[in-house]
């Protein structure tokens, strides 16, 4: 074992050690802790982060303003508002072949976690899992992409400045790290990332029987029925498919529009993407940039595979190696064999199909893995009730797109291969803390009738039990 690993084992051991005592903190000494990252984001640190998510890759100010450091400062509030009763025991009715006894459920934390942060949104998904941690009374190793550095040492001064290591810590560095974080015994890990790396998360997991909560992705489709106000649908797909360049698990990922329409959607959509971007959007300060070089090229293959495919470029289409730009892109007439049906896109890039039925929608949706998000925009409401029911989805939006990720009243996460468990809120509360029964028994019941000899009257009494109660 090298240097690095014995660093790595001995952090671990040091918030093991420590897991007890930070376990039965108050909800007011978590509450003082979250008011303190809650200053960090907001005052302390924010320029920082915002120049350092810009160098990273272009992100605009009011995008990280919005999706980065107001998403988490509202987990915070969020958080502060509800812990005091979140962490209340939880009475549960007492049947009536256990009178004489209590129960509630008690939410304790789980112990030492693992969270394993993506670069897309590296604050918002660092420290948004790192609140629920937090609120459940665990301790914490974060783990943040390489690929975003400068955001990662931002974060690691904050992680630094406020808590002692063996309750929070913040450890940068490349894949090595991560593989070799995921051979410690942690009580939970919190995942966000590709399904191919969620596999090798999970096989890690299941060495130690550590419980896992995997925040993937898949290819979330949008569906647009004839019946939808076109120029309001535009508004919120446009913005919703290229915030972030289009690097957001829960974008638009391909669009499958009723063929009627698709003369008027994609000119809608030209329309709106150069009211958004201007006619140049490398200029736009309201655009971000692909992440690195690896990714851009990924990006590009597919469009480059698309048009030997013989697909559509209805809109962009062009990109700058230099600057990791690629413009905001609609393609249509994409076979089913091109790159961009069969893998997630991450990026500004957007296909589109036709259809002339539901079972045509519902059919082509089901053939493929459970998506994170599914939406649907239509103003038939028999329409928007058969896509629900008729198809599975970690999250579903009417009429708009991405919105759902900021209502922390909801629970944030996918199915099978779109992710496992649940985040914001509650839910991420949840998610760290284990439900803990506990029956107490304070008098003498009727179950010590039952105790041996089994005799034919407490044959007799069993069956009745059985049958009535």
């Amino acid at each position: 074992m090298n240097d690095s690993n014995n660093t790595y084992e001995t952090l671990f051991n040091a918030q093991k050690a420590n897991q007890y005592h930070i376990g039965q903190t108050s909800y007011k000494e978590r509450i003082k802790k979250l008011k303190a990252l809650k200053l960090a984001l907001e005052k302390t640190y924010r320029y920082e982060l915002i120049e350092a998510i810009y160098k990273d890759f272009k992100k605009p100010k009011l995008e990280t303003d919005l999706t980065e450091i107001y998403i988490v400062v509202k987990e915070i509030k969020y958080a502060i508002s509800n812990l005091k009763s979140w962490l209340k025991n939880q009475s549960v009715e007492t049947p009536i072949t256990l009178l004489g006894t209590s129960s509630y459920i008690k939410y304790e934390p789980k112990g030492v976690c693992l969270i394993i942060s993506p670069w897309n949104y590296p604050i918002n998904l660092t420290f948004g899992p790192l609140v629920s941690a937090i609120a459940a009374g665990n301790t914490v190793i974060l783990k943040p992409s390489e690929m975003t550095t400068n955001t990662s040492a931002v974060m690691a001064k904050i992680v630094n400045e406020l808590f002692n290591n063996n309750e929070v810590a913040l450890i940068e560095g490349d894949v090595e790290v991560s593989q070799e974080l995921l051979k410690l015994p942690f009580n939970h890990i919190f995942f966000t990332g590709s399904p191919a790396v969620g596999k090798i998360v999970m096989q890690a997991a299941a060495k130690h029987l550590t419980s896992v909560t995997l925040e993937l992705g898949g290819k979330s489709p949008t569906i647009i029925h004839e019946s939808t106000n076109i120029k309001a649908a535009i508004q919120n797909l446009v913005w919703g498919k290229f915030l972030n360049n289009g690097q957001t698990c829960i974008a638009p990922d391909y669009v499958l529009i009723h063929e009627s329409i698709k003369s008027e959607f994609v000119e809608a959509f030209k329309t709106k993407t150069l009211e958004y971007y201007s006619e140049n959007p490398m200029t736009s300060e309201s655009f971000s940039r692909i992440v690195n070089g690896k990714h851009f090229k990924r990006l590009v293959s597919y469009i480059e595979n698309a048009k030997t495919n013989n697909a559509n470029i209805e809109l962009g289409g062009d990109y700058d190696e230099v600057s990791n730009y690629i413009a905001p892109t609609l393609i249509s007439n994409v076979s089913e064999d091109a790159l961009l049906m069969k893998e997630e896109i991450f990026g500004p890039i957007l296909p589109i199909k036709t259809y002339t039925s539901i079972d045509e929608v519902l059919d082509y949706i089901n053939s493929k893995e459970k998506p994170l998000a599914l939406y649907v925009y239509a103003n038939n409401k028999k329409f928007i009730k058969t896509i629900i029911n008729s198809t599975r989805a970690g999250s579903t939006c009417v009429n708009s797109n991405a919105l759902q990720y900021s209502n922390h009243n909801l629970p944030f996460g996918g199915s099978n291969n779109s992710g496992i468990g649940k985040a914001h809120g509650f839910f991420g509360f949840q998610e760290f803390s284990n439900a803990r029964s506990v029956l107490k028994k304070h008098t003498v019941g009727p179950l010590h009738l039952l105790f041996p000899p089994y005799t034919k009257f407490k044959e007799k009494l069993v069956k009745a039990t059985i049958k009535w109660f």
